[in-house]
């Protein structure tokens, strides 16, 4: 028990001086090289037509519909793996392959029935190719609405 008290004591205590001396250490300084680099947008993945939607007004219970239209940019073929959002939102997305210069497209379906107050919801899509880091690929768009009492 003593040993196991003692243990934790050390655990604690070195994380805790560790995040203090993580306060106080100076950020080390990028090579001019890696500044520039880090200052440079990377190239898009794919180019949206739009990432908004503003429906306005909409009566509790109403459908709207919308699409967001995508071009693959990247210069290589592009699949989506995962679309996520909310209960509220349906989305059929492309399942196969879209050739790069060709065009996808996310078919929305939103239902008011269960909002009560103005929102805006996110779409996320996550696709199968990863960056350059290893990272997936994920993009969001967007639509917003108010609930007309």
């Amino acid at each position: 028990m003593k040993r196991h008290f003692l243990f934790t004591f050390l655990a604690l205590s070195t994380l805790l001086s560790c995040s203090s001396a993580q306060k106080t250490l100076p950020a080390p300084s990028a090579p001019a090289d890696l500044a520039a680099v880090a200052t440079t947008p990377a190239a898009a993945f794919v180019t949206w037509d739009k990432k908004m939607v503003d429906f306005g007004k909409v009566k509790k219970g109403e459908k709207r519909e919308t699409f967001f239209e995508f071009t693959n940019t990247s210069g290589a073929d592009a699949q989506i793996d995962i679309v996520d959002a909310c209960e509220c939102t349906k989305v059929d997305f492309p399942r196969g392959i879209i050739k790069p210069g060709h065009k996808g497209r996310l078919d929305v379906v939103f239902d008011s029935t269960e909002k009560d107050a103005p929102e805006t919801i996110g779409i996320n899509i996550v696709f199968k190719q990863n960056d350059a880091a290893g990272y997936p690929r994920i993009e969001m768009v967007e639509y917003k609405f108010e609930i007309e009492k």
